[in-house]
C-alpha cells in the first residue's frame, strides 16, 4: 500500500511533522505541496526549502491546483501547474475538485492533457467520489473517495467498471479516522481495491494539517 500525503500546514507551524515526512519520504507514493490553496503568487522560501529536502529524500511531489469542479478557467489551472514546477519542483499535480460527469469529461480530458504538454507527471484527479468510467482512463490516479471515516465504513460503494483497472490506479482519502484505527483504515482501502490511500486523525475544516500516523509503523497492519 502506498500512502498519498496531503500536509496542508506551514513548515514554520508544525515543522516536526514536515520533518518525520521528509524522513519517510521513502514511503510515500507522493507529497502534495499546497502553500496557498495553490503556490500562491510568490515563492513561499520554507515551502520551497522543505521542498528540495523531500526532493533530496526521494519524494514524488505534486502541486495541488484547485479546478472549482471545471470552473475555473484552463489557464488559471496551467499557470498554477507552472509555478507549482519553477517554485518548488513538483514532479506533477494533484487536480482538487475535478468534475466527474461524463458531459463535462472532454474538457477535464483537454486540461489534462495540457498539464500533461507543461512536463507534470503524474496527474492526480480529485473527484472525491467515482466519477464516471472514463475520467480513470484519463488520469494516472484518481481518488474515488474523499471523506470521514464513519461515511468509508457506512456507505462506500465501488461500481463495477473499476474492476477493470488495477488497484494502483486508485486512492482513498480518508479524515477523520480514530489513530488506533489507521492500520485498518489502510487494510480497508487495499479491501476496496485502492492501491494508494491517505488516512488521517483530523476532522474538518483542514483534517489534512496533521501528518498521517500510517507512516509512524507499517502499512500492512
Amino acid at each position: 500500500m502506498s500512502l498519498l500525503i496531503p500536509l496542508y500546514v506551514h513548515p514554520a507551524e508544525d515543522p516536526a511533522a514536515w520533518h518525520r515526512l521528509i524522513t519517510s519520504a521513502d514511503r510515500t507514493y507522493a507529497v502534495v505541496i499546497n502553500p496557498a490553496d495553490g503556490p500562491g503568487t510568490s515563492v513561499d522560501p520554507a515551502f520551497a526549502a522543505a521542498a528540495e529536502a523531500l526532493k533530496a529524500a526521494g519524494a514524488r511531489l505534486l502541486g495541488y491546483v484547485d479546478t472549482d469542479y471545471g470552473a475555473r478557467p484552463a489557464a488559471d489551472v496551467t499557470r498554477d501547474v507552472v509555478r507549482h514546477r519553477e517554485w518548488y519542483g513538483a514532479d506533477g499535480c494533484f487536480l482538487d475538485r475535478v468534475t466527474a460527469t461524463p458531459a463535462e469529461l472532454p474538457a477535464c480530458r483537454r486540461l489534462v492533457r495540457s498539464v500533461r504538454r507543461l512536463g507534470a507527471s503524474p496527474v492526480v484527479l480529485n473527484p472525491g467520489l467515482h466519477p464516471a468510467p472514463g475520467y480513470a482512463r484519463v488520469a494516472d490516479l484518481i481518488v474515488t473517495f474523499e471523506g470521514h471515516w464513519s461515511t468509508y465504513v457506512s456507505a462506500f460503494s465501488r461500481p463495477s467498471w473499476t474492476a477493470r483497472h488495477p488497484p494502483e490506479r486508485f486512492c482513498h482519502l480518508v479524515y477523520g479516522v480514530p489513530e488506533a484505527l489507521v492500520p485498518l483504515a489502510v487494510r480497508t482501502a487495499g479491501q476496496r481495491r485502492a492501491g494508494v490511500a491517505g488516512p488521517v486523525t483530523g476532522e474538518l475544516p483542514n483534517p489534512w494539517r496533521g501528518l498521517t500516523p500510517a507512516l509512524s509503523g507499517g502499512t500492512d497492519g
